[in-house]
């Protein structure tokens, strides 16, 4: 599912259970600009997806317009879609090589990133009896993940491990096996979930 589709599903969402948030609340929940908020709105009144309406005190509400309502149903299968294309296709990259990992006597496995790959890497990992023994993302350190507290970055060093994986899709896997580098952890250690577009790519060990 394409970025815009998805912020597009997002505002459709959040302005149909709630027509009277307003556009800095709707920002923080979506985790975007205000300004970009701002244009999205613009974007989908001018598509005749959604009707502004002033109300008391200044206020602005905002209503889905049939057209809208029909949007948001055609957006909602075409995420459910995406997400079961997404489901198969980390779980068909992550078989083979992680099955490989337990054959060789590893187990202990690290995730950097919390994405939703992560939760469906989850599931694999379980099934192939490996086990999850940390979680690595600056954004939401002190937070807890699959019922591990998050770490950061630097201070992963404690961590024993036989293989990574980075699923922070939204990131450059460049610059995560860079950081990775300048800890000390092997290269080999290191597989590489890529997003592009509509499509999951597995990026052998020591490539980015």
């Amino acid at each position: 599912m394409e970025t815009e589709a998805y912020r597009d599903l997002k505002v459709l969402e959040e302005l149909s259970a709630n027509p009277s948030l307003t556009q800095r609340t709707l920002s923080n929940r979506l985790e975007v600009a205000l300004g970009l908020t701002n244009l999205m709105i613009r974007r989908l009144v001018t598509k005749g997806y959604v009707k502004v309406v002033s109300a008391q005190r200044n206020r602005i509400r905002y209503f889905l317009t049939p057209s809208g309502i029909a949007e948001k149903t055609r957006l909602t299968y075409e995420y459910l879609e995406y997400s079961l294309h997404l489901y198969r296709e980390v779980r068909r990259l992550l078989t083979d090589t992680l099955s490989q990992v337990a054959a060789s006597g590893g187990r202990r496995v690290v995730f950097f990133g919390t994405s939703e790959v992560a939760e469906i890497t989850y599931l694999t990992i379980k099934e192939l009896g490996l086990e999850l023994v940390g979680v690595v993302d600056d954004q939401v350190a002190g937070t807890k993940f699959l019922g591990l507290p998050v770490m950061r970055l630097q201070d992963m060093n404690s961590l024993s491990f036989d293989c990574g994986i980075v699923s922070a899709l939204n990131g450059s896997p460049v610059t995560m096996q860079a950081q990775l580098s300048s800890l000390g952890i092997p290269e080999e250690k290191i597989l590489v979930l890529e997003h592009q577009g509509p499509r999951i790519r597995l990026l052998p060990p020591g490539r980015g």
